[in-house]
């Protein structure tokens, strides 16, 4: 089974569908403050031109449940991704499948954020201007991966064509999710998703945890 990948921050139909016929599993949009972020009816033409089976993933942070909820049933979005600090019974109290977005600072913090209730924890790079899409990676080397091996773990955080292989062999991700290492000048780059979905696809992947490449701090 390939592992799965989400191209976040799309901001138009075509470049969606595109994404979506290269092999794309999951779209993310983005709601909270960002320079990706789409109006809901922006992204209601986006959703509405994909297949159901893709993933159609709001970003939002720290929105009111009632905000979230008036997007997500107008726009039609499967899941509801996290990114500020709602919780556990925020994310409970929401419709649909939920992606709790943690930056990875340690592992103790890690090991809290595993008992959230959400379907997915998403791995991130630390926080920039905005709470995701800053493009930068972390070292992969000192997440403990047995504490997500009962998880579906979706990787972020500074992807990119020439780093994503170690980033999978080590992380073991359900998915893997890109949004400025498939941009140029900071646009999305049909080239770059192309090449980056069909590199991800062809990772071996074992199924192995990689404790032994766990550091202790």
């Amino acid at each position: 089974m390939n592992i799965k990948v989400k191209i976040c921050g799309l901001m138009d139909s075509q470049t969606a569908l595109k994404a979506v016929e290269y092999g794309a599993d999951a779209i993310g949009l983005v709601f909270a403050e960002s320079k990706r972020k789409v109006t809901p009816a922006k992204a209601q033409e986006i959703v509405s031109c994909l297949p159901v089976n893709v993933m159609k993933i709001g970003v939002f942070v720290n929105e009111t449940k009632e905000e979230i909820e008036r997007i997500a049933s107008l726009v039609g979005l499967t899941h509801i991704q996290l990114h500020g600090e709602e919780s556990a019974a925020f994310s409970q109290s929401l419709p649909l499948a939920v992606v709790k977005a943690i930056s990875f600072e340690d592992n103790e913090a890690l090991e809290g954020i595993v008992q959230f209730p959400a379907d997915y924890i998403l791995l991130d790079g630390p926080k920039g201007k905005y709470r995701g899409g800053n493009g930068t990676s972390f070292d992969w080397r000192q997440v403990n991966t047995l504490c997500l091996k009962e998880k579906k773990v979706i990787l972020a955080g500074g992807l990119h064509l020439e780093n994503v292989t170690e980033a999978v062999q080590i992380i073991n991700p359900y998915m893997v999710d890109v949004s400025s290492g498939v941009e140029t000048n900071g646009v999305k780059d049909l080239v770059k998703i192309k090449a980056f979905i069909e590199k991800v696809k062809t990772i071996p992947i074992g199924g192995k945890q990689n404790e032994h490449l766990y550091i202790a701090e």
